[in-house]
């Protein structure tokens, strides 16, 4: 395939998930579906099943209103009104993470809104870097395992996850790969690049890593078009249609991100030596700069300033999640380094049932003016 059919591809997947999920059944694979943010799809994928995200999608809530305040993230909203709505029927369970309030909620609510599937918790401990949360995460990923051979009627080797880790680890590294190479071709547009980080969720990861480097042999042999102004964005979700439209449309290109859905899941590899399942608990206590992870020295503030500096970034982005108390929290440590490193910063909130940017484009046309 050429660089734009490859595209295409990406983008056919990250527009239709369900389709995706559709094919594997039919396939006669099982589907787990994994909540943000961070989820052990290794152990899913050593099992012989398929991981596939479920981070909501942009649509009006209705029937999840009944489960939640209107104050609380409508990514977790949309989860369950997809739910509801029987988006996700042929899944065998969903695995929901206890990273922040939100999710916790999530998981409670979903047991009673979506009843068809299985609800699988991980407890990740956030005070994980002692040597004893080594043993707390190692207790939540038994778990895991258990209910996941209960709701799927799959076995769990641990030899097989060794080559299961060897399997994401490749994709992290063909991910981290990608991020300068879409950098240096600015004809890539914003949405592109999403559907390309986006699509990732929905396919198995070796399927997604032999498409990403098929797509890095064709940019190393292409030119590149004419430069754009270049900036880093940072948030938990940034695949709006109606910003990135806007993005591309003011002459932006995103050429690193701290993004939650994008780059912040392929930072951290996990150990090569030990046994396989311990190795995983080891990934998770090295993991950092993460606005759910607890960080009492916030050193995601300077990976940000960093990031951008070293990208030759002009301008950060900040997608702020509506009602994102971990990412709110964050805002005034990022803005005041910003400032201090003489970066530009902009905020813009976003959220699941968003159709009117307007805010946005005003912001983003005044800081395209002064830059």
């Amino acid at each position: 395939m050429n660089t734009q059919e490859i595209l295409n591809r990406f983008e056919t997947v990250a527009r239709d998930p369900a389709g995706q999920k559709d094919k594997y059944l039919a396939a006669g694979k099982k589907v787990v579906l994994m909540a943000p943010v961070y989820c052990p799809e290794e152990i899913v994928h050593a099992m012989g099943l398929v991981p596939m995200g479920a981070w909501g999608g942009d649509m009006e809530l209705r029937d999840a209103k009944q489960y939640f305040p209107a104050f609380i993230c409508s990514i977790v909203q949309s989860i369950v009104e997809l739910g509801m709505r029987g988006a996700y029927e042929g899944a065998s369970a969903i695995v929901i993470p206890s990273l922040c309030d939100s999710l916790k909620v999530l998981g409670q609510n979903w047991k009673y809104a979506v009843p068809s599937i299985p609800f699988i918790p991980m407890t990740w401990p956030q005070n994980r870097k002692p040597d004893y949360a080594l043993d707390f995460t190692l207790a939540g990923l038994r778990r895991v395992i258990r209910d996941l051979e209960a709701a799927t009627g799959a076995t769990f080797d641990e030899s097989k996850l060794a080559a299961s880790i060897r399997v994401y680890n490749e994709h992290n590294a063909a991910m981290r790969d990608l991020v300068p190479a879409l950098a240096a071709h600015p004809e890539i547009t914003a949405a592109q690049r999403s559907a390309v980080f986006k699509s990732a969720w929905f396919m198995l990861k070796e399927e997604h890593t032999a498409l990403v480097r098929e797509l890095l042999s064709g940019l190393a042999a292409a030119s590149p078009a004419a430069a754009k102004c270049p900036v880093t964005v940072t948030g938990i979700l940034a695949d709006a249609p109606g910003l990135t439209a806007l993005l591309d449309e003011y002459g932006f290109q995103i050429v690193a991100d701290d993004v939650a859905a994008e780059s912040r899941q392929y930072r951290t590899d996990t150990p090569e030596d030990g046994e396989p399942l311990t190795r995983l608990a080891r990934k998770f206590q090295a993991m950092d700069c993460c606005s759910v992870l607890y960080d009492p020295d916030k050193k995601r503030v300077e990976h940000i300033v960093a990031l951008a500096k070293n990208s030759g970034s002009r301008a950060v982005i900040m997608a702020q999640t509506k009602f994102c108390d971990p990412e709110e929290f964050d805002y005034p440590l990022i803005r005041r380094a910003c400032e201090d490193a003489g970066l530009p910063l902009i905020q813009i909130e976003v959220d699941r049932q968003m159709v009117n940017y307007e805010q946005a484009r005003t912001m983003l046309e005044t800081l395209r003016e002064a830059l």
